[in-house]
């Protein structure tokens, strides 16, 4: 027995030795340099406003670019996600001066898009050495990064990277305790796209309930309610005030929600959110694959992206927003399926690693 501690000691030295802030900085350079080569082919081989499934991207493009404000002839809800093309705006104007061979706009989107790329594949790292090893960490987050999402949809001129970097942090603070850093991603998320609020509040509320009947403490609890309101509040406040600044009148939430909604019957949109071709584009291979290791990751994240999922779906129906609903759907869900096949691809026969018992 001491020969099996002593080394297994010795297998978990190395990984804790590597796990340094300048390892984290190495692979976070590393994955940013993957992410600018995955979405190259926007600079010079395609225009993704003119791509079929891209058309969004044209909004950000224009919000990047300070384009004439008469270009703005799409819904204020999509001018309300200003933190990627904001952070895009330096790269775009570097471009400009310096890159002239470039296009520009999307220079600039590229660089701010693999900026959150990277923070959260480095995340997805933290997470999978946390719960397993660094081997199922950083196999996680490489299949994270050449998942159909990555480079066909956040790397190519849209904004989601921002919310699914959020989500992921949120992640990581529930899995650590950190209960309060939610406010903080309550409002960097509401910044990037209104959608995070809703799915935030709801990933944390589902995590906080099922820990809370696995909890033998129950009065610490509450405390950790505190954060998740603060949570919602922010962001709704966040969003409310970006609105109502670009509109230049007050925007209450639910005014907001109302421009989202669709004429087109429910479940109708329903069946066509699930059946697009787009959608499964993003979950043919991650969701098979993905199930057959779930059952060793905390029941609450589990509960948490299984609930925020069917959310996002609904929301989808509700503004019959068709395929796209695959993008948020693969923001909440994704790291979770992408640690589960590297755990499938590392241990193919299996292994009762505990997780399940961390809660």
């Amino acid at each position: 027995m001491e020969t099996n501690g002593n080394a297994k000691s010795e297998m978990q030295t190395p990984s804790a030795r590597f796990l340094s802030a300048k390892y984290f900085l190495l692979l976070w350079l590393l994955f940013f340099a993957i992410c600018l080569g995955l979405g190259y082919p926007t600079l010079h081989r395609y225009d993704p406003r003119k791509t079929a499934g891209l058309s969004d991207t044209y909004k950000y493009y224009a919000t990047t670019t300070s384009a004439d404000p008469s270009v703005y002839v799409f819904k204020e809800m999509f001018r309300g996600r200003v933190l990627v093309p904001y952070v895009a705006r330096p790269f775009y104007w570097f471009a400009l001066k310096f890159l002239p061979t470039l296009n520009a706009g999307f220079f600039g989107l590229l660089v701010a898009n693999s900026l959150f790329c990277a923070t959260t594949a480095c995340l997805i790292v933290s997470i999978g050495h946390k719960l397993f090893d660094l081997s199922v960490a950083l196999l996680g987050a490489t299949l994270y990064l050449l998942s159909f999402a990555i480079p066909n949809l956040q790397l190519a001129g849209l904004i989601d990277s921002g919310e699914a970097c959020f989500l992921v942090a949120l992640t990581w603070s529930l899995l650590n305790g950190k209960w309060y850093l939610l406010p903080a991603w309550g409002l960097l998320g509401a910044l990037a796209k209104e959608t995070f609020v809703p799915f935030s509040f709801v990933f944390s509320f589902t995590w906080w309930l099922i820990e809370r009947r696995r909890s033998g403490n129950e009065r610490k609890e509450p405390g950790k309610l505190k954060w998740i309101v603060a949570l919602a509040l922010i962001g709704l406040l966040t969003v409310s005030t970006v609105h109502s600044s670009l509109a230049q009148q007050l925007r209450w939430p639910w005014q907001i929600a109302d421009q989202a909604r669709s004429p087109v019957n429910f479940f109708v949109a329903l069946w066509h959110c699930v059946t697009e071709r787009s959608f499964w584009f993003v979950f043919g291979w991650l969701l098979p694959l993905g199930i057959c290791r779930l059952k060793f990751f905390p029941r609450p994240w589990r509960a948490a992206a299984i609930t925020t999922s069917v959310l996002a779906i609904l929301l989808g129906a509700y503004s019959n927003a068709g395929g796209t609903v695959g993008r948020a759907t693969f923001d909440i869900i994704g790291p979770l399926l992408s640690l589960s096949v590297a755990l499938l691809l590392a241990r193919p026969r299996g292994r009762d690693f505990a997780a399940d018992e961390r809660g």
